[in-house]
């Protein structure tokens, strides 16, 4: 496998794939490494996340540039993203104690508790677009709650890979105990079906969830799946316009757009629909495109030129159900570039209210009221998160109520967040990441009676 810079679209570094012994060795040591990681104190395993977490930050300036060179994210957001690996260690290393203790039933006079036990060794199948936050948003509570995990990383950033590995062993967590497998996607199947393997996670497209889920079915093992998304970024008209432009622009363009919370779909009440988009051209007009390296980028390369190319063939297929306002033409430049777009007057039948939009174009749809902003919402096989905007909070209320998504922003925009869970429905997926209920996923739930 290669690392390719999406600046100049060069590749500038080789990974060699792991023979089939290679993988049945990692496999095994897993093994081995979970049975005596289970029986570890709690507090001791929160020590050792605690180190990784320290590791963590003290590596930033030598994590990010790579994480930046690899998959093209401008580097401040890179050194961020390490930044937000080491608080939600830190997190679970603070609260996986209370999160796991054991709750008490009430069955009578009898004593009867529930226990919260490791379920053993999960599979991960990790995607490029955050390669250091992925990891760490599932491997943090799964560690802390006595799981062993194997990474099966994206192709194209095997680098960010290696060096989670190399810096887990660097602060001190038991060998075996979080490890790589540089091995092709179609070996995931494989994977999946042995019995050392207890579990399978997966954040990605909705069309890998379904194989990886499949899989996982067939062989009775628990699943959690994170996958796409077409966000709606709600505003009504008593917006406050400047901030949400200020927000929506950030969300559409963080990490170059390629994020599965971004927001997508602009649902802008009638009577405030001019303004907010004329607001939006120009805010998406001043962002900086270039180099990820200059700090004063704001917009870098997509990370692999298939993804720019089938960006910009859904904004051409866009064109006949809305008007361009900015952008939508392939930059003349060395690398995988592609400008803050904005499409406006956009009917629901188009690709970019359709489908899930991955990269900096933002797509504008105007609504009557609330009601109808719920409706178009909702009309949608994605439901991974949503962001309204309205200064009346029960009014914000009773729509989250209706909104058939996994989260709800109000006046911010949508974000994971080691405290609260996150996770999606419908063809978003299933299962939660973070939060009490995030690090209970990979838990055998177990009642105990004693009469």
């Amino acid at each position: 496998m290669e690392s390719i810079d999406p600046t100049t679209g060069r590749p500038y570094l080789t990974h060699e794939l792991h023979s089939h012994d290679e993988v049945d060795r990692r496999v095994a040591a897993a093994v081995d490494a979970q049975a005596a990681w289970r029986d570890l104190p709690i507090a001791q395993r929160a020590a050792h996340l605690a180190a990784v977490a320290a590791a963590l930050e003290e590596t930033v300036d030598q994590h990010g540039p790579a994480m930046t060179r690899e998959m093209g994210k401008p580097i401040a957001e890179s050194e961020g993203e390490l930044r937000k690996c080491a608080w939600v260690c830190r997190y679970y290393a603070e609260q996986a104690e209370r999160m796991l203790e054991a709750e008490a039933a009430d069955v009578g006079s009898t004593d009867a508790f529930v226990r919260f036990d490791p379920v053993g060794v999960v599979l991960a199948v990790m995607p490029w677009n955050f390669p250091w936050w992925q990891v760490f948003r599932f491997a943090a509570p799964a560690l802390m709650a006595g799981n062993a995990m194997l990474i099966k990383h994206a192709p194209n950033t095997q680098d960010c890979a290696a060096r989670i590995e190399r810096l887990v062993a660097s602060a001190g967590l038991p060998s075996g105990l979080l490890q790589t497998l540089v091995v092709e996607v179609r070996e995931v199947h494989d994977l999946i079906g042995r019995p050392a393997i207890a579990a399978v996670t997966l954040t990605g497209s909705d069309r890998a969830g379904r194989a990886v889920g499949g899989q996982a079915g067939a062989h009775l093992k628990k699943s959690v799946l994170e996958l796409g998304g077409s966000d709606p970024f709600i505003v009504l008209a008593d917006a406050d316009l400047d901030a949400a432009v200020a927000e929506g622009v950030r969300s559409r363009c963080l990490n170059n757009g390629q994020s599965c919370i971004a927001a997508k779909r602009f649902l802008v009440e009638a009577s405030v629909l001019d303004d907010f988009s004329a607001r939006l051209v120009a805010a998406m007009e001043a962002l900086v495109m270039g180099d990820p390296m200059d700090r004063e980028t704001q917009l870098g390369p997509l990370a692999r030129e298939d993804l720019r190319d089938s960006l910009h063939t859904q904004v051409l297929r866009s064109l006949p159900r809305g008007r361009l306002r900015l952008g939508g033409v392939v930059p003349d430049r060395p690398g995988w570039f592609y400008p803050a777009t904005v499409l406006d007057r956009l009917d629901l039948r188009s690709v970019a209210l359709r489908d899930e939009i991955f990269g900096p174009v933002a797509a504008v749809h105007g609504v009557p009221d609330a009601d109808a902003a719920i409706r178009v919402a909702n009309d949608s096989r994605f439901g991974l998160g949503a962001s309204v905007w309205t200064q009346d909070h029960d009014h914000a209320r009773s729509i989250a109520a209706r909104l058939e998504v996994g989260c709800v922003f109000v006046n911010r925009m949508t974000a994971s967040d080691p405290r609260v869970p996150f996770g999606g429905t419908k063809e978003s997926g299933y299962g939660r990441e973070l939060g009490r209920f995030g690090i209970r996923e990979f838990t055998n739930v177990k009642t105990v009676v004693i009469a």
